[in-house]
């Protein structure tokens, strides 16, 4: 594995060598000083994609959040509880539950009913 490694890294460096001296017979002049302010160039443009970016992220998920914020507001005077079905098909609201809605008798609410579990019939 090793031996591998060492095999793929010298063909490597031997390709990087020929297109560097391909680009050096190509270019006669080379400026060292050129290519820095090139290469600080797109490192500048890169910087700024990046933060450009981290910003844009962090905006999405302040505005995500602040939509579920939003929204729970809707879900404040919502509660749930578990009840059995009592005589005549009713059910009660507990204590705890009618004072944290603060629900009083006669008001009119919503149910929605959801089975969790059939009572199991003696024989």
């Amino acid at each position: 594995m090793f031996q591998e490694w060492v095999q793929k890294g010298g063909r490597a460096q031997a390709e990087f060598m020929k297109a560097f001296s391909a680009y050096m017979e190509n270019n006669q002049k080379f400026d060292p000083v050129n290519t820095l302010k090139e290469l600080t160039t797109k490192s500048s443009e890169a910087q700024a994609n990046l933060m450009t970016n981290m910003s844009n992220t962090q905006k999405n998920v302040m505005e995500q959040f602040f939509n579920m914020g939003n929204l729970m507001q809707n879900f404040i005077g919502y509660g749930a509880f578990k009840t059995t079905i009592g005589s005549n098909g009713r059910i009660s609201i507990p204590e705890a539950e009618r004072d944290a809605l603060r629900i009083n008798e006669g008001d009119l609410v919503q149910v929605v009913v959801i089975p969790l579990e059939k009572k199991k019939r003696q024989s």
